[in-house]
């Protein structure tokens, strides 16, 4: 390769995907590259069985809005999971506030038991 084939390596050729797309270039990164790449994202590898009409979805869903179907998978479960944290948290909270709120109305129950 020349000089007059090269592609100027600007923001623009690289995310135009103009530089850094070719899977002549590509090669696999080392696996203590991989675990490191890993660790410092927290993620970990799991297995997971899921209906193939699910997986379909996904795929057709993901390439609607442009990304991969694991990508959008693992967001999918990452809303999910704050959402249900939110509700669990606010189900505490408000379990909490009942209880503060009948342990201050026991002593007046009390005195009108009393009276």
């Amino acid at each position: 390769m020349n000089d007059q084939n090269l592609i100027a390596g600007t923001d623009e050729t690289w995310e135009s995907r103009e530089l850094g797309a070719s899977e002549t270039h590509v090669k696999r990164a080392p696996p203590e590259l991989e675990s490191g790449i890993e660790e410092a994202l927290g993620m970990q590898m799991i297995s997971i069985r899921l209906n193939k009409s699910l997986i379909e979805s996904f795929k057709v869903i993901a390439e609607y809005h442009g990304i991969g179907y694991q990508p959008l998978m693992r967001d999918a479960l990452k809303r999910f999971a704050e959402s249900e944290m939110k509700a669990i948290v606010q189900g505490v909270v408000e379990s909490q506030r009942k209880s503060k709120q009948a342990d201050r109305q026991r002593p007046l129950i009390k005195e009108i038991k009393a009276a």
